[in-house]
């Protein structure tokens, strides 16, 4: 899904500072000398308001072919909204896109010139694009939008930033549900973190994030801005630059800052300017992308998510603490010491969600104790459990920071395996925890210690 930028739109974005009001349009194709070559080579063309289709793909019932026009208006739509752009202020920006069976047919119709270099699913130069034809709706429509996010951000932002940001937001722009409107018809519905996995048939962003994370070669934020050009040749490559994009987009430390960058110029320099901007924290950005990889799925509620990294107080003899069950890993405000056992012990009832109403039934309310309920699990322990935890910057096994478990359920013993806070909270996906309700009430002392025997040797365990 490779793009090429234009000369002069480089030359204009790295001159000038972009105004929102009055958008530029980079050297563009006519489109409509385009389509009428595709019709005298006897392509099929679909036209609509923001883009003309020319494919070679037989008409087929139900392959959603006949409404990528329509689902392309709206998307654009949206993406104007993302840059803060007013649609009537580009009432002439469209786009001229292939979806390619066999190339030689559009090479034979000049529509795919020798220049273009041979690409493996998608290619995009100002506001034409190229796609390869998928088995599966569901992948040939965000593939088209990905692409077609390229021909806007080129033409209307004169976008040539460096590959982290250049893939990552075609991504997040492209990235969406497909719903059916009161007329009928599809309906484009922006979903940049999708929320579930039916949404994004095929497109394995967050699966792959995982997959990174368990063989311990997720990348890191440093990482993925030093993308070098080269490097999206894989779904790795596209599935942390989309990551980086959604979680400075969207959290509510980094999505004032990095949103205020966009409007500047999407240049060269735009890392360099990013890292300079007024309230930028790279510390905190570096470990808030680690927490979202660490944790991320489906429906992901960066809100809701969102860490508090101080460091706390000494934990006295002691300590009472409340645990809502609609949020995330919660800081306690209170620092362990590395290497101490402590006794944690929990009461109280939680809201985890409920079960879907079958027939006229009222939905099945969950709640749970801080054992959790065997009824649903996640990730490999029952939802509504307890856990502790404290981040770990150096994890034994090498991978990247994150939180790790020592104790969990109503009644644990563990040992600090850091000098730092503790983080407590209930177990649930990070997409369930809007309609939580309830608080666990927690008690932590330190664990009476061991002495150790004359002439003994090592610690106790966890």
């Amino acid at each position: 899904m490779r793009h090429a930028s234009h000369a002069a739109a480089l030359l204009f974005a790295v001159a000038a500072f972009f105004d929102p009001a009055a958008p530029a349009i980079a050297d563009t194709v006519d489109v409509a000398r385009a389509a009428a070559d595709a019709r005298r080579a006897g392509l099929r063309v679909l036209e609509g308001t923001r883009l003309v289709l020319a494919t070679d793909r037989p008409p087929r019932a139900g392959d959603g072919v006949d409404d990528l026009p329509a689902v392309f208006e709206q998307a654009f739509e949206a993406w104007c909204r993302h840059f803060q752009l007013d649609p009537g202020a580009l009432p002439d920006w469209k786009a001229f896109g292939c979806l390619v069976v066999d190339r030689e047919t559009f090479r034979g119709a000049g529509l795919l010139p020798d220049a273009i270099p041979e690409f493996v699913n998608g290619f995009c130069d100002r506001n034409r694009f190229w796609l390869m034809d998928q088995s599966s709706p569901a992948y040939r429509r965000p593939l088209l939008l990905h692409e077609g996010a390229h021909a806007f951000t080129l033409t209307v932002r004169e976008l040539a930033t460096p590959p982290w940001y250049t893939e990552g937001i075609a991504e997040y722009l492209a990235t969406h549900r497909l719903d059916t409107g009161a007329d009928g018809r599809p309906r484009f519905v922006p979903t940049p973190l999708p929320e579930r996995q039916t949404d994004v048939e095929q497109l394995g962003r967050i699966e792959r994030i995982r997959s990174l994370r368990r063989a311990r070669a997720v990348p890191g934020l440093a990482d993925v801005l030093a993308t070098p050009p080269d490097n999206h040749r894989d779904i790795a490559a596209y599935a942390a630059s989309w990551a980086a994009v959604a979680c400075l987009a969207r959290h509510p430390h980094h999505a004032a800052v990095f949103a205020a960058c966009e409007r500047g110029p999407l240049d060269a320099n735009f890392t360099a300017r990013l890292g300079a901007s007024p309230g930028w924290d790279a510390d905190r950005a570096a470990r808030d992308f680690d927490a979202f990889t660490d944790e991320i799925d489906y429906g992901y509620d960066f809100a809701r998510s969102a860490v508090d990294w101080s460091v706390g107080r000494p934990a006295a003899a002691r300590e009472q603490l409340s645990v809502s069950a609609a949020r995330g890993w919660q800081n306690t405000g209170l620092a362990l010491e590395a290497g101490v056992r402590y006794a944690l012990v929990a009461s109280g009832t939680v809201r985890i969600g409920a079960l879907p109403a079958m027939r006229d039934a009222a939905p099945t309310i969950l709640e749970s104790t801080a054992d959790g309920i065997s009824l649903r699990w996640y990730r490999g322990r029952p939802a509504g459990r307890l856990l502790a935890a404290q981040w770990v910057d150096e994890p034994a096994d090498g991978g990247r920071p994150r939180f790790e478990v020592l104790g969990e359920g109503a009644a644990a013993m563990f040992t600090a395996a850091t000098d730092g806070p503790l983080y407590l909270k209930v177990n649930e996906p990070p997409g369930d925890l809007a309609d939580n309700r309830g608080t666990l009430t927690v008690v932590l002392t330190p664990a009476p210690q061991t002495p150790r025997q004359p002439g003994s040797a090592g610690s106790s365990g966890p």
